[in-house]
């Protein structure tokens, strides 16, 4: 039986560990879903933190608006 491997960022790249998708993949972004249902803002604060740690990472290689979307836009209450 396949070990569930959780779905990761490697830095400085930000890319996902287990897929190589731009992180939060897809699997992580549902993954962060569940483990925070409960609390969203504590998810926002999260990847707020995250964000700030990418973005200095990925300075001038990725886009600011593309980045907060990336971190934030999806995760906000609908």
């Amino acid at each position: 039986m396949p070990r569930y491997r959780p779905h990761v960022a490697a830095r400085p790249s930000w890319r996902c560990r287990v897929c190589g998708a731009a992180w939060p993949c897809s699997p992580a972004r549902l993954a962060l879903l569940g483990e925070y249902r409960e609390d969203r803002i504590s998810l926002l604060v999260y990847l707020a933190t995250v964000h700030h740690e990418a973005a200095g990472d990925l300075a001038g290689q990725v886009d600011h608006h593309r980045l907060c979307d990336r971190f934030l836009t999806w995760a906000r209450a609908r």
